[in-house]
């Protein structure tokens, strides 16, 4: 049996946020998790919180989803995950219900036990790096300053003042974690005292105020793929901040902001660009030369040319990260009205002018149309 879309699973539009597809999963996970439908409707409930379930993991994952909505499921590989692929469990059932059911299934948001303390994943970072359109193009190499943290120099990393060292929290024994009761239930929940980490320091180190590391500036290099465009974000794994109780750390995401052109205008794979051309040329026609990224080309103008006409360059525009021939470049003609001219020229003007208006609607087809629409529009 096909599947089904899962935006259509999940009850949201394919535009939805994050935190709204997160929402949806929640509403539906409390509907049809196992533990709340027995009976007749248990078989039913069990597959819809499966393909609820399969639905999130693709959707909340930023890469996958990408690869959801550009080629549908052949786009996720149909090996991984998803329905029937092991022990359905909590996995991403706490992982949206972390907030509300946290210490209840094991811990914070993020959160994971290991040697009986609270572990937490790092934050995410993001950097927002600015690029020419001809870097975006051809790709290039860089080197970014992001804030780090290491392990302070002074305390070596306890967190406890020299001479002084950390000692065993006595609310939870070192476990990170005490047990309290609820009615009938018996709840596990994070050390209130320790928050997590088992120990205490009674003299923190004064240069990193017990924290254990101190903040600092690394330096990465970077490597932007020929055909980046604006928006595009690029993923450094585990350059984040760090976790939490040896937690990993997070990732960090370079987010691509495309600098302004003198010249160009970029729309995809392809480039746009406005052209002036004297009206003499417009109208005897010619060749001009117009730019591309890869140097000079060559338009032939024919006479009459009028202004807006469009020239396209086939593959003098982008080839872009996912494509595999590169764009076309448009040229569109702005006819260039001459100023500041000389009496001798403005009476050359007028008598061609003259001319023209002679020569009647052979000469200026559409200001003769025009002329005849408002003379109809009046009457």
């Amino acid at each position: 049996m096909a599947k089904r879309d899962y935006y259509e699973t999940l009850g949201v539009p394919k535009n939805a946020s994050d935190e709204e597809i997160k929402k949806a999963y929640r509403k539906m996970a409390m509907k049809h998790h196992p533990d709340r439908n027995q009976g007749d409707t248990a078989a039913a409930a069990e597959v819809k919180f499966k393909e609820a379930k399969e639905a999130y993991e693709m959707l909340s994952d930023a890469n996958k989803r990408a690869a959801y909505d550009q080629f549908g499921h052949a786009g996720v590989d149909p090996n991984r995950g998803g329905m029937g692929a092991g022990a359905e469990g909590f996995g991403g059932f706490a992982e949206a219900f972390g907030d509300i059911f946290g210490d209840v299934f094991g811990g914070g948001r993020g959160g994971r036990q290991q040697g009986g303390r609270q572990v937490y994943r790092g934050s995410d970072l993001s950097y927002a790096m600015e690029v020419t359109l001809e870097e975006a193009a051809e790709g290039k190499e860089a080197q970014i300053r992001i804030p780090s943290w290491e392990n302070c120099t002074t305390c070596h990393g306890n967190g406890a003042k020299p001479g002084t060292k950390p000692i065993t929290c006595t609310t939870c024994a070192g476990h990170g974690q005490v047990q309290m009761r609820q009615g009938f239930f018996s709840v596990q929940q994070t050390c209130p005292t320790c928050k997590g980490t088992g120990k205490l320091i009674p003299e923190p180190c004064v240069a990193c105020h017990g924290v254990g590391k101190t903040k600092n500036n690394k330096t990465l290099e970077v490597k932007i793929p020929a055909g980046i465009d604006d928006g595009m974000r690029i993923r450094s794994a585990g350059n984040g901040e760090p976790g939490t109780n040896g937690g990993p750390s997070g990732d960090l995401y370079i987010e691509i902001r495309l600098k302004k052109h003198e010249i160009f205008e970029r729309d995809g794979d392809d480039l746009h660009c406005q052209v002036p051309v004297s009206f003499t040329t417009a109208a005897l026609g010619g060749e001009i030369e117009v730019p591309t990224l890869a140097g000079k080309a060559g338009i032939d103008i024919p006479d009459g040319t009028q202004h807006g006409k469009t020239f396209r360059l086939r593959g003098k525009g982008i080839k872009g990260v996912r494509s595999s021939y590169p764009g076309d470049l448009y040229c569109h003609i702005a006819i260039e009205t001459p100023v500041k001219l000389t009496e001798h020229q403005r009476k050359l003007l007028k008598e061609f002018d003259e001319s023209i208006r002679k020569g009647g609607a052979k000469h200026s087809p559409n200001e003769e149309s025009w002329t005849d629409k408002l003379k109809s529009f009046f009457n």
